[in-house]
């Protein structure tokens, strides 16, 4: 990669600053100072800003966290605090969410800078299922464990929703699995039902659970096989 390119990643700053940076002599690769933003930077480079060392990313990564309340999955807001305030990892701004969750819901939100590995959670056509604990402003009906197997018709859709299937635990605590992303999806299905969502807390996400031993604003990086059970397709 092109060290002008490199910096403007690492720095969060423009190639015409990172020049000025550059002309100033504050840059050192291996402990030489390097002022042509055209030099190659490769992996064995120790690369320097103004005495501080820049550690290179390399290759997809792969994370979980467990999203407290208040927190949005976009990586940049003006107005409301971000899940990227948990994320201590170099170029943490790269790292996208693979489906998100409301400002009001915790759980299981999963991060990569991995495109394709993020396409295969969030893609209609994929149908990756995910589960939800759900606590209700109401006593569950006991025909609705049908009716969403069935599918139901959401305000405002033409189609209704894929078959989904719930568990009740209690009449107010339910564990609810669907395999498409709709927007508000969870709170639209109850709703339709004459139900309330008062909680949401997102478990499991394909094959990936929420790791029990993450406290809310803790994450851990995926193990292989968490990862490639979104990678690899089901058979």
């Amino acid at each position: 990669m092109r060290l002008d390119k490199f910096l403007s990643q690492q720095l969060g700053i423009s190639r015409s600053l990172v020049a000025r940076e550059l002309r100033a002599g504050l840059v050192t690769i291996d402990g030489d100072v390097v002022k042509s933003g055209s030099f190659q930077v490769m992996i064995d480079h120790e690369v320097a800003y103004d005495g501080n060392v820049l550690v290179q990313v390399t290759g997809p990564r792969y994370f979980m966290l467990h999203k407290p309340q208040g927190y949005i999955c976009s990586t940049d807001d003006p107005t409301h605090p971000t899940i990227l305030y948990f994320i201590d990892e170099p170029l943490a701004q790269k790292l996208h969410s693979a489906g998100r969750l409301d400002i009001d819901t915790t759980g299981l939100v999963l991060l990569t800078d991995d495109g394709q590995w993020s396409h295969r959670i969030t893609s209609p056509k994929h149908h990756c299922e995910k589960t939800y604990r759900v606590q209700l402003s109401e006593d569950i009906g006991t025909d609705v464990a049908k009716q969403f197997e069935q599918g139901v018709m959401l305000n405002g859709e033409k189609y209704p929703t894929r078959p989904a299937q719930l568990e009740i635990i209690t009449p107010r605590d339910v564990r609810l699995t669907i395999s498409e992303g709709r927007y508000h999806q969870v709170k639209r299905m109850f709703a339709a039902v004459g139900n309330h969502v008062c909680g949401l807390h997102r478990e499991r996400v394909g094959d990936i659970h929420l790791d029990e031993t993450l406290e809310q604003g803790e994450y851990r990086p995926l193990t292989d096989e968490e990862i490639n059970s979104i990678t690899v397709p089901s058979k």
